[in-house]
């Protein structure tokens, strides 16, 4: 059934490209015989990660977002790297980079496609615990992150009132709050 809407992809190139992300533009025929062009944000695979201390708050970061002008806080999250296999090393890196945290354990929450009518970006959320700070950030050259941490329910209240706008971390907070909390 599925074949009835699928479109077929009859050539591709790299229209822009640019530190972290791609425009593949595709040369596609659809389903009624119509050809056409689609482009895309060409991402990959990222890892979201929900940290919790020692003490149950859990690690936020906060940091500047140059789309929409304003300081952001979120959760650490990062792109997967070539020599990434398991999104689980990832996310393991990605916390020590950004925060400076270790965790103990990485329990895998969610995998999602966050806007795949425009990108192929793929999220995998981790709930990371026993979270310790060990080392200083490692940050790359384009980023400026704060770290701080919050108690789990008031990351659930400021989804709620719309003061975390962050759509990686609010999925993450509203995943845990309702399957796992």
């Amino acid at each position: 059934m599925d074949e009835e809407l699928a479109w077929e992809t009859l050539g591709a190139e790299t229209a822009y490209t640019c530190p972290g992300f791609e425009v593949i533009r595709e040369d596609v025929r659809l389903p009624d015989g119509t050809e056409g062009e689609f482009d895309y944000v060409q991402n990959g695979d990222s890892v979201v990660i929900l940290p919790f201390t020692t003490d149950g708050d859990v690690v936020v970061i906060e940091e500047w977002r140059q789309p929409v002008r304003r300081v952001n806080r979120g959760l650490p999250a990062g792109t997967m790297e070539g020599g990434d296999d398991d999104p689980t090393v990832a996310a393991a890196r990605e916390l020590r980079e950004e925060t400076g945290y270790e965790a103990d354990t990485f329990d895998h929450l969610y995998t999602g496609e966050p806007a795949n009518g425009n990108t192929d970006y793929v999220f995998h959320y981790y709930a990371a615990r026993g979270c310790e700070a060990t080392a200083d950030q490692d940050l790359d050259h384009n980023e400026s992150i704060r770290v701080d941490t919050a108690d789990f329910d008031s990351l659930v209240q400021s989804v709620r009132d719309g003061t975390l706008r962050d759509g990686r971390a609010a999925l993450g907070i509203m995943y845990y709050a309702l399957f796992e909390h």
